[in-house]
């Protein structure tokens, strides 16, 4: 078969390097895909906006599956766009990804069928939404309705800060129209964690659960970012949690879709919180998140194609659970100097070939190109240097080992990725 991978990062570049173990895929082409990438596919650098374009493109390279890896595409509608063009994709559809595309649509749905989150207000007017900040007092979440690259959400400790934040959100435009509405919601205390599935409308089938560290800094500390580090599993996921999760959160939402009219097929990601004894939605997205799929992946053993075509096709119940690799999975993100508002580029990357052909390490790559043989930066999160040990200890001194064999100027990574899990192991 010949597999068409849509995406440039860290998650792109685990789909492709999985995908590639897999005995009936021949030939793997991502657009634009980017320097680990291109030792396993070939990149064609094309823009991800000009759906009709990609749509030929699929036609003229004689593609037999296509993989949306990005949310904006899926927003866009490229699925509906290439199956009306008769070509099999994975992913939702432009109605189905709004779970992701607008929190407005997600929190209605939500608040409609019963799928616990937290309590919520939908403002539309700068001069109204300032009006209620006046009736109530931190801490407590904003929003951006829309797309905002994982950087939309704020937790406000301070009304100074809540009314920088409606003003740049809903004034000044920071993002665009997507910051036109906001949703201003009640503040959950608690530990997160990231639970995927894949689901072809009508069954689901989990991957293991994964916890994301999305501020810049250690402890949790400075801007959220997309993405600092992950690792699997999480020690607080005990079998009766995972079973309400899968019922009362991801069954419940499918068939909600499913209710207002939507077969919701591809992957349903659930963003979290366990408080007060029971987990609640933070947030929805309509894809593999990033960079929770390196990790996932990486302890993954069953083919992911014939769980993937399983979601397209509606016969997803006909597939076995997924097997998984024994120990623990840890991925450290190693960013670029200026990350997230300003990212340096153009640096070169050494010690790449340390790590080559190791069993229990992979770097995915992100943010890199490359150019005569030699790897250099061109994004913000530049590599997922990633892991796999007998238990969270030794697969985060791999995965730091691993780390500090690379270099580059203006390299900057957390060093706390993995020790909540330790720390939940030792309560």
């Amino acid at each position: 078969m010949n597999i068409l991978v849509i995406g440039s990062g860290g998650r792109e570049h685990a789909l492709v390097w999985k995908l590639a173990q897999s005995s009936r895929v021949s030939n793997i082409y991502a657009v634009p895909g980017n320097g680990g990438i291109s030792e396993l596919a070939r990149c064609i650098d094309m823009d991800l906006s000009d759906i009709p374009g990609l749509i030929a493109l699929a036609r003229e390279l004689d593609i037999d599956f296509v993989i949306v890896g990005p949310e904006n595409p899926l927003a866009m509608g490229i699925v509906d766009a290439f199956e009306k063009a008769g070509i099999r994709i994975f992913g939702p559809g432009k109605d189905g990804a709004l779970i992701e595309a607008s929190k407005v649509f997600s929190k209605n749905l939500m608040k409609k069928h019963g799928v616990p989150t937290a309590s919520f207000k939908v403002l539309q007017d700068y001069e109204n939404a300032k009006g209620y900040l006046a009736g109530i007092a931190p801490p407590f979440v904003i929003k951006a309705d829309g797309l905002c690259a994982g950087k939309g959400a704020y937790v406000i400790k301070e009304m100074a800060e809540a009314e920088k934040v409606l003003k740049d959100l809903m004034e000044e435009r920071i993002y665009g129209e997507a910051g036109e509405t906001v949703v201003i919601e009640e503040f959950l205390p608690g530990i997160e964690a990231s639970y995927l599935v894949f689901t072809d409308g009508k069954s689901i089938l989990p991957m293991i659960a994964a916890q994301d560290h999305k501020p810049l800094l250690d402890s949790d500390e400075g801007p959220n970012t997309g993405g600092m580090g992950a690792y699997t599993p999480i020690p607080f996921m005990s079998d009766a949690m995972e079973e309400e999760i899968k019922e009362t959160i991801m069954h419940k939402t499918i068939a909600a879709m499913r209710q207002d009219g939507v077969t919701y097929k591809g992957v349903l990601y659930g963003g979290l919180m366990f408080s007060k004894g029971r987990p609640y939605v933070i947030e929805f997205n309509a894809r593999l998140g990033d960079p929770e799929t390196q990790p996932i992946l990486f302890k993954m053993e069953s083919d992911l194609l014939p769980i993937m075509e399983a979601c397209v096709s509606g016969s997803l119940e006909n597939i076995e659970e997924i097997r998984w690799r024994e120990g623990v999975a840890v991925c450290v993100v190693v960013t670029s100097r200026g990350y997230p508002e300003k990212p340096e580029k153009g640096k070169l990357i050494s010690g790449l070939e340390k790590l080559r052909g190791l069993d229990d390490v992979m770097v995915f790559h992100s943010g890199t190109k490359k150019i005569d043989g030699r790897y250099y930066t061109a994004g913000g999160r530049v590599l997922g240097v990633t892991a796999l040990g007998a238990d969270y200890r030794s697969a985060i001194q791999k995965a730091y080992e691993a780390v500090a064999e690379i270099s580059f100027d203006g390299m900057h990574y957390r060093k706390d990725i993995g020790l909540k899990a330790l720390r939940a192991n030792q309560t």
